[in-house]
């Protein structure tokens, strides 16, 4: 991961498993790096998941819907534990800003566009996509410009991927289509209104500096 300065508030970071695990990886050379891209490895197989979804029935579509929410759930344990090998552990590298940022815009390509094809629906979970990118895009100018990066909601990438999860979830019960149809629309919502939020605080911002 990248400096302190630019780490996303997180009570879980001071949880007791997560100093285990970070602690581990630093024993085993594990490199914050490496978790990084692990975390795209893990959006990668949540993608097969969602895309056969919609080819398998019964049991199978159900395993296939838990595998994908696990994997969401996975990728957010990697995004958590490559900053605390990086910081805690003093394992940061000079490209680490690099692995710290474009995994995590790759992740949410795949996670959205995947849920979109399990959906039926790939055009909104492509839309899905793009405005999760592009609240990271909203922070990372804020921070070019020299300000604190902006965290702000109601749907940061922690709340994006927790209704994600639930939505899936949810949906290997019940309804697949039509639940993950419904989740995306209001990470979609929330994603938006986000977006206008945290514009309109860096506007605020540029015009007072």
């Amino acid at each position: 991961m990248s400096e302190p300065e630019n780490r996303r508030p997180l009570a879980s970071r001071q949880s007791a498993w997560a100093g285990r695990l970070a602690t581990k990886a630093v024993q085993r050379g594990i490199t914050p790096n490496q978790i990084s891209q692990a975390s795209v490895g893990f959006a990668a197989i949540g993608l097969a998941a969602y895309m056969l979804t919609p080819l398998v029935p019964g049991l199978v579509q159900w395993l296939m819907l838990i595998l994908a929410a696990a994997t969401i759930q996975a990728r957010l344990v990697c995004n958590l534990i490559d900053g605390m090998v990086a910081v805690e552990g003093g394992q940061g590298t000079k490209d680490g800003p690099f692995w710290n940022e474009a995994p995590d815009r790759a992740s949410d390509l795949l996670f959205f566009l995947g849920a979109g094809i399990a959906a039926g629906n790939p055009a909104l979970g492509a839309l899905a996509a793009a405005l999760a990118i592009a609240t990271a895009y909203i922070r990372e100018l804020g921070r070019a410009e020299g300000f604190p990066p902006d965290f702000s909601g109601p749907m940061a990438k922690p709340q994006r991927m927790a209704a994600l999860t639930l939505g899936t979830v949810i949906a290997a019960f019940v309804a697949t289509e039509w639940v993950l149809n419904l989740t995306l629309w209001i990470i979609l919502a929330g994603t938006a209104l986000t977006i206008l939020r945290r514009s309109l605080r860096l506007i605020k911002a540029l015009k007072t500096k």
